[in-house]
């Protein structure tokens, strides 16, 4: 099973709020996720960006692959990832 951490949709229209999700490459976007690995909220004024390091650690030690947008809130809070030898 390939793992992508992805951003899943939620909120209203207008109103969007995403959750930083652990879910199977071939789920579907809003669809059904292993884990949630935190959130962003790009409406609050500055915006909101959480994110649970270890578990997000965890998962790309085993394989997970960031999609673009991942990638990007990621380095935008300054997080390192590696991957164990």
């Amino acid at each position: 099973m390939a793992v992508s951490i992805r951003l899943q949709r939620r909120g209203s229209i207008h109103n969007p709020f995403y959750h930083l999700v652990a879910a199977d490459s071939r789920a579907p976007r809003d669809g059904r996720y292993i884990e949630r690995l935190g959130y962003y909220d790009p409406k609050a004024e500055p915006s909101v960006i959480e994110i649970k390091e270890e578990r997000l650690q965890h998962w790309f030690e085993r394989g997970a692959q960031l999609s673009e947008t991942a990638e990007k809130l990621v380095k935008h809070k300054k997080i390192t990832l590696s991957r164990k030898k």
